[in-house]
């Protein structure tokens, strides 16, 4: 049996904590193969504290590619590295997250393997008899679970939701093997040049970081409300998520929208204002810790997995509450004075 491969995600001279969520996937998957648990690591400058994390949290083994060529993001060179790395070593399962990266270079390798790929999957588990990947994913807009195999081909190829599941927690103890591989110049090689990189500004938390999201539906009715939102989100030191509707009528941009077409977030506090919990939007949000709902239908599906529902006019409700945090505020910080 191959190896379980993970894709560590490493841009900016950074490792993005969704890696250790894949290793946590992907170590359950290796125990029930009895095989390796391996992560990839690409990019440029690549730290050994960051190399050994990877061990920490799971991996026996780390296949390093680090060159200055890498440094920049190229869907195109970065396969051409992964493609490399997946003839020779032949590695039975290979998963990455349902990120921009994963999105954007899965399918690219998947395509040139000739293999499968299930995307956007929330459960990932092993088949008894045969040994086969089963690759569960949301279907027909949310209504189904779809379970998914890869029968003739490998690698079993699948992306799985950010915060779907929690990181692997580090053993310091843990030992692993670390394979740092190198290149021919025609590898690096791309039709694409890269320019530079433009960063989202729109919000300072970034919505699946944050530990406190404020989000809006259609129910604000126009976009001009979205000020109590923002307002909310900013005393609250969260960031601000929004339905596909309102993304949809250009109220706010892609980069807030949370569900099966947007993003997946698991904050400790979610307020969902004005949004009535259609089942693609719920997929997106529902393993928040803490659920407040504020709506004026008090049959709106989002009071079902609310854990504080309230029902009322949210342009009444949001203002007070807004004034009652500001309050709040400004006695605690009359008391540290």
């Amino acid at each position: 049996m191959g190896e379980v491969w993970t894709l560590a995600e490493f841009r900016h001279g950074k490792l993005n904590p969704i890696s250790f969520e894949l290793l946590n996937r992907g170590k359950s998957l290796a125990q029930k193969l009895d095989t390796s648990l391996a992560s990839i690591i690409i990019g440029y400058d690549i730290k050994k504290e960051d190399i050994d994390e990877l061990i920490e949290r799971g991996a026996d083994k780390v296949y390093v590619v680090d060159d200055k060529r890498l440094e920049n993001f190229i869907v195109e060179t970065y396969a051409k590295v992964i493609l490399k790395l997946l003839d020779e070593y032949n590695p039975d399962i290979f998963i990455a997250a349902a990120t921009t990266t994963g999105r954007t270079l899965m399918p690219y390798i998947a395509v040139k393997k000739q293999t499968g790929l299930t995307a956007d999957c929330t459960v990932l588990d092993i088949e008894e008899e045969t040994g086969n990947l089963l690759q569960t994913r949301p279907a027909i807009g949310g209504n189904i679970l779809a379970t998914i195999k890869t029968l003739n081909t490998r690698p079993q190829m699948a992306t799985v939701r950010p915060h779907s599941t929690k990181p692997a927690l580090p053993d310091r103890n843990r030992v692993g093997e670390v394979i740092y591989k190198q290149f021919s110049d025609d590898v690096f090689s791309s039709k694409t040049k890269y320019i530079r990189f433009i960063k989202n500004e729109s919000q300072q938390v970034n919505i699946q970081d944050a530990k406190i999201i404020v989000a809006g539906g259609r129910g604000l009715g126009k976009a001009e409300n979205f000020k109590l939102i923002d307002e909310l989100a900013e005393l609250l030191g969260g960031a601000v998520g929004v339905s596909r509707d309102v993304v949809d009528r250009g109220w706010k941009t892609y980069p807030h929208q949370i569900g099966l077409s947007g993003k997946t977030v698991s904050p400790a506090l979610y307020i969902a204002v004005g949004i009535s919990g259609a089942i693609q939007h719920i997929a997106g949000m529902q393993t928040s810790e803490n659920i407040i709902a504020i709506n004026k239908d008090p049959d709106a599906q989002i009071f079902k997995i609310a854990n504080l529902g309230i029902v009322g006019d949210l342009n009444e409700i949001l203002p007070l509450l807004i004034e009652r945090i500001k309050d709040y505020k400004k006695k605690e910080a009359n008391l540290n004075v």
